[in-house]
């Protein structure tokens, strides 16, 4: 009788110590899915569909303005944010924005977009394009435009440029120089 009554104590003791286990997984799990709602929550991501956009093509207010189309993966156009973020870093004084508009999906905002937004520190002005009629839009950026990306305009008034390459700072300091009169 003292045997199973043994028994039955270090069963019950065993079970618990799984189930507090359990619980402290479950807590823990909890704890970083609060986290990452944090983190993605942090700020408000401006989603526009191509009628939303079209405004930061076409401001007419005496600022060069530099809109740069990119995706967190687009290996080039994250390789070349740093440089738009130098720019606009050096330039804002001089009425120069930079606004970056991402070609995330829309589903990768919250998991990839955000945190890359909040991890690299941007403080250009980043707003998403959620447009999926792009053979409607794109020529409607720019008629040379072939879709691939990173692809810039730079414009001030009715002066505008297009590229559809990738900048090392120093070749986009010089294109936008030529705005600056």
């Amino acid at each position: 009788m003292k045997l199973k009554l043994l028994f039955i104590a270090i069963l019950l003791i065993v079970s618990c110590a799984k189930k507090n286990k359990t619980a402290e997984v479950s807590a823990v799990t909890q704890q970083e899915i609060i986290e990452n709602e944090i983190i993605s929550d942090d700020f408000q991501l401006e989603v526009y569909d191509y009628a939303g956009l079209e405004p930061f093509l076409n401001k007419k207010d005496d600022k060069i303005y530099v809109v740069n189309f990119w995706a967190t993966w687009c290996a080039p156009c994250v390789k070349e944010l740093p440089y738009f973020e130098k720019l606009y870093s050096e330039y804002k004084n001089q009425n120069v924005e930079v606004v970056l508009v991402s070609l995330d999906f829309p589903h990768l905002y919250d998991k990839k977009l955000k945190p890359f937004i909040k991890e690299n520190n941007l403080v250009s002005k980043v707003i998403a394009l959620d447009d999926a009629d792009m053979n409607t839009w794109i020529p409607k950026v720019d008629e040379s435009w072939s879709g691939s990306i990173p692809a810039t305009v730079i414009y001030k008034n009715s002066e505008r440029r297009f590229y559809e390459q990738s900048f090392n700072y120093e070749e986009l300091e010089t294109e936008v120089k030529q705005f600056i009169k």
